[in-house]
């Protein structure tokens, strides 16, 4: 028998008083279908995939590591899983919860290249300041290297990152101020046709 459409879907959220159990949140599919570009079963779909992952309701970061380990056993994925917990979390709570993880797949894969740079700009912005800075695009890069299997802290590996950054920071870094905004990113990105192609991957899904 199909499900109603508007059937409620749970999604666990912990109270503040580690007494009491976790209260099971109704969240309407119809709310989740108008919050991204998901039919309802695809949502339904993915619901029963994470509630057999996630029977708690929500993922959190050693969890996410742990699946980013088993896509990159040839590399350390720790940090840079690190990272892009840190954009999917998006209230900076230290834990991922179903519709955290629909709005931000709904974005990477359905969603238009000004989104998906947008997303992009958020996961580089490290400590949340609204620009990015050399530091910055430098950790990422290098969590990106050790990602690949890159060795850390071998002298060609740190020469050839820091290349890397400094090619990259000057291509975005519009007005040489030292820092990326979110309007040079954008400007820079769009311009690029080999950024924009590589954001267009994900059209097909």
């Amino acid at each position: 028998m199909a499900t109603p459409p508007d059937s409620p879907i749970e999604e666990v959220v912990y109270e503040l008083e580690p007494a009491r159990a976790p209260k099971p949140i109704p969240v309407a599919l119809e709310d989740l279908c108008r919050l991204t570009k998901f039919t309802r079963q695809e949502i339904r779909v993915m619901y029963r995939g994470f509630k057999t992952e996630c029977p708690d309701g929500v993922v959190h970061e050693d969890s996410f590591k742990d699946i980013y380990a088993k896509f990159f056993p040839h590399g350390n994925s720790s940090l840079y899983a690190h990272y892009v917990f840190k954009a999917f979390d998006v209230n900076c709570n230290g834990s991922i919860t179903f519709r955290d993880l629909l709005v931000t797949l709904s974005t990477l894969l359905r969603g238009s290249v000004y989104e998906r740079l947008r997303w992009t700009f958020r996961l580089y912005d490290i400590n949340g300041d609204g620009c990015i800075s050399r530091g910055e695009l430098g950790e990422i890069v290098s969590a990106v290297h050790e990602l690949m299997g890159r060795r850390p802290h071998q002298p060609d590996d740190d020469m050839k990152a820091r290349e890397q950054v400094d090619r990259v920071f000057a291509k975005l870094d519009l007005n040489q101020d030292g820092i990326i905004t979110i309007e040079e990113f954008l400007e820079a990105c769009l311009k690029d046709d080999v950024v924009t192609k590589s954001l267009q991957m994900f059209d097909c899904l």
